[in-house]
Parts: C-alpha cells; structure tokens; sequence
C-alpha cells in the first residue's frame, strides 16, 4: 500500500470499511461545491464518510458527475467547500500534521508528501499485522521554498494520498494553503478534524498540479514538492512508461481530457485511472 504526503500543484459493495484521512490541520470537507462538480450522490456518500476511498466514489457516481470534479485530486473534494479554512505557513515553518486511522491495511513503500522530492516516506504504513507506531498517527512536516507558486489560495494543497493495491482502495484527503516569505520556523496552530497533504493547484482551485512534497503536495505519510507541470500537447490518458529526466514527477496527473500538462513520467509509467485523470505510479 502506498501513503504519502505531498504538495500538489492544483450502492456499492466496495462501500467497504474506510481507511483513514488527514485530521489537523483541517481538510477540505464534502460541500455544495463538491456536489455541484462531483453529483450529489457523491457528495452525500463523503459527507456522511469522509473515510471512504474513491473507487467506492466511482461506483454511486452519476451522469451529473463532471471533468471539475477531478477523484483523483484531493477524492473530488473542492476549494470552494474550504475556502475559510486555508492555512498560512512561511518558509521553513515546522507544520504538524494528525492522521486518523479507522482500518489498519499493510501498505508499500511510500512518499506521501510531494512537490519535487518526498517530504516524508514509509517502507511500511498501518501494517494490520502489528501495533500502530507513533509516526503514523502524526508527523511534521517542514515547508519548502515554493517561490510564488503557492501565495495564493486554492493554488496549493498539501495532499495525502494512501493507496492500497491489493485491496484496490485509493484515500486522499487536502489541506489548503498558502506561503509567505522566510519565517523562523515556528509550529502551525493545531486544528480539529482530519489532516491532510498540501498540493498545488491549477487556476480555479479544482485541478491542483501534481507535486511531490517536493514538488506536488497530496498526501500523508512521504511528501515532495513538485513544479507545476509544463504545457504540452493534450493528453488523453493511457499507460505510457516513463522516459526518464523529464516529465510529471510520481504521483502527478499526466494525462485525461482537457489536459496539456507533461504526458510522460520522470518516474514510474502512466496509468490511466478514468478518461479525465492519469497519474504517473510505481512501476
């Protein structure tokens, strides 16, 4: 299973046990917004289990579900729905960051956080074969130096993302953020609720680009900041190998309709989740 943090540049037998989500600092809820992007059936399953993985989203899905709706960025969640809950961070600023755990799976190596390389990274993460250690519960992260990539809101999120293969079950969960200058580093203001990765959004707030906490900030556990994606011709998804050097970091989106972004990977291959979202995964 893979669990990472990351900054991104922005009726159903699978309705089985949730996994987990982000809980401090607080992450983006399921809103008007959502149903308005994702369908209102959506919309009611996250709002009554904001736990739930996306694949148990796909299947109440309905024809009122559109291309703003992105699952595979922050599971449909929306800016808007969060819009007074963004968190202001500096340069350096050591930021807490709270997970709460409903459904132990063993999970794969991982990098979590993203926007260029993992912010943090787990060989193993809420193995169900042994006691929860503390670092899953909790972990700090250190804000990198984004530049003016992510000053304004809806334009970042910190974004965590855990996938469990062999299960086929995807969580993610977002915090919204934005950066100042230098700063001497001091803790973030501790939140209720769950916690989440932060990630980088495109204009809109709906369609972060992919970072690792590095470079695309998404999800918990290892986290990298990665840049926004360059433009490129459309991209309209399939498997594609990675060519090496260049192109979406791991875990960034590489191709779905509409998108000009980067259609090949600098790591792993692209693997096409639906018609509107590829993502660049482990090979």
């Amino acid at each position: 299973m893979q669990y990472a943090l990351t900054f991104v540049a922005l009726a159903a037998p699978a309705l089985v046990s949730a996994h987990g989500a982000i809980s401090s600092p607080k992450p983006r809820p399921a809103g008007k917004a959502m149903a308005a992007a994702c369908g209102q059936q959506v919309q009611n399953q996250q709002s009554s289990d904001p736990f739930g993985n996306i694949q148990g989203e796909l299947q109440v899905a309905g024809k009122d579900m559109t291309a703003d709706c992105n699952l595979w960025l922050c599971k449909g969640f929306q800016f808007a729905d969060n819009s007074a809950n963004v968190q202001s961070y500096t340069v350096g600023q050591k930021v807490p960051i709270t997970f709460d755990l409903r459904a132990p799976t063993r999970a794969r190596p991982t990098s979590p956080f993203i926007i260029g390389t993992p912010l943090v990274t787990y060989d193993t993460f809420a193995s169900n074969s042994a006691p929860q250690a503390a670092n899953e519960k909790s972990v700090s992260i250190t804000i990198p130096d984004l530049g003016s990539k992510c000053a304004t809101a809806g334009d970042c999120v910190i974004q965590h993302y855990w996938d469990a293969r062999s299960i086929d079950q995807t969580y993610e969960s977002c915090i919204d953020f934005t950066v100042g200058g230098s700063g001497a580093g001091g803790a973030a203001p501790a939140e209720p609720a769950t916690s989440a990765a932060p990630t980088s959004a495109a204009a809109g707030g709906n369609a972060p680009a992919p970072t690792t906490l590095a470079t695309q900030t998404r999800a918990a556990t290892s986290a990298q900041a990665a840049a926004p994606t360059t433009s490129a011709p459309a991209n309209n998804g399939g498997d594609a190998p990675a060519t090496g050097g260049s192109g979406a970091a791991l875990y960034a989106q590489c191709g779905g309709n509409g998108f000009s972004g980067a259609s090949s990977c600098a790591e792993g291959t692209c693997k096409k989740q639906n018609d509107y979202y590829s993502q660049c995964v482990p090979n």
